[in-house]
């Protein structure tokens, strides 16, 4: 028989269960968006302001196109595992289940329709 105490059953999980790995990726996301953010906003902030065929000649590169649409992905699943933590806080049983799936469908969404716009510009 195999002796535990209740620190050792609990030790790595938070209140979900799932120990630190949601954190943990919270974490690496915002260092991650932390590297990639200056550059996408010097890139945005060079085509600003600037004609249709200026904004589409800067966004028709690969490295500008390729750091938008990184930025578009990683920041909107960051925003949105950032919400789910913040409705895990204050919501509770439907109310969770229904906000989870409505910020996540609207991000996804968010995403797409970044995504396409990009891809039209780029392309």
């Amino acid at each position: 028989m195999r002796y535990l105490t209740a620190r050792k059953r609990a030790e790595g999980k938070g209140a979900a269960h799932t120990g630190t790995e949601h954190h943990w990726s919270m974490q690496v996301s915002a260092v991650g968006l932390a590297l990639i953010v200056p550059t996408f906003l010097y890139i945005f902030g060079k085509a600003l302001g600037s004609d249709y065929a200026t904004v589409t000649e800067t966004f028709s590169h690969p490295i500008p196109a390729i750091v938008t649409a990184l930025v578009l992905v990683f920041g909107l699943k960051h925003f949105n595992r950032g919400f789910e933590m913040m409705a895990q806080d204050y919501l509770r049983g439907s109310q969770l289940k229904a906000a989870i799936m409505f910020m996540t469908a609207f991000t996804y969404g968010l995403a797409a329709t970044g995504l396409f716009a990009l891809a039209k510009l780029a392309l």
